[in-house]
Formats: structure tokens, sequence, C-alpha cells
């Protein structure tokens, strides 16, 4: 799947769930939430949790978490992009533009 297709797959199934028509500033919240998620997700790989309420995942598990935390951010970031009509190509560019003017020689 290209990243048109998902952005397009994103749109058609939040929709359906309903979670498209959430408050932006709502969206916003589940963003930060999401994005505490894989800070938590990199902590457990790279120094652990230290929690004795929490078993310890494998490496393999811990990856998968991470996966599924970017994923979720993916998402969030994706509807705030469709509201806004924004293509993620369009986002690309303009991300790859600006670092390339900011650092070029």
């Amino acid at each position: 799947m290209d990243v048109t297709e998902f952005q397009r797959w994103v749109k058609d199934y939040y929709k359906v769930r309903g979670w498209s028509d959430l408050d932006i500033f709502v969206r916003i919240g589940f963003l930060a939430e999401e994005t505490g998620e894989v800070a938590r997700a990199i902590r457990a790989l790279e120094i652990g949790r230290d929690r004795p309420d929490e078993v310890a995942g494998t490496l393999e598990e811990n990856k998968r978490e991470l996966t599924e935390e970017l994923g979720d951010v993916l998402g969030n970031l994706i509807v705030i992009a469709n509201k806004y009509d924004i293509p993620l190509e369009e986002i690309f560019q303009s991300h790859k533009d600006k670092l390339a003017a900011r650092y070029s020689s």
C-alpha cells in the first residue's frame, strides 16, 4: 500500500467509525496521548519500564508495541491532514524543501 492509498484508507475507515467527526482540539489531544504512548514504548525498548506491576516484554513484543503506537500517531496526523485537505506527499515535499533550504551550504 502506498502513502496515498493509506491516507485514503484512514479517511474512509475513520469516517465509518465516526472518528473523523471529532473536534480538531479533541484530535490534537488524541495525538498528544498517542505521542506519549510512543515515548513509553521507546522507554521499554531502551531502558525498560522497571515496574513490578508490569511484565517486561521481549524485544520483539516491545518493537511490535512501538510499531502499533507509531501507527496510532500516523493515523491521527493523517486525520488532521485530511481535515485541511493536505496530501501526505505535499507534507513530505514541504518538509524536505524546508530542511534543504535551512541546511544547504
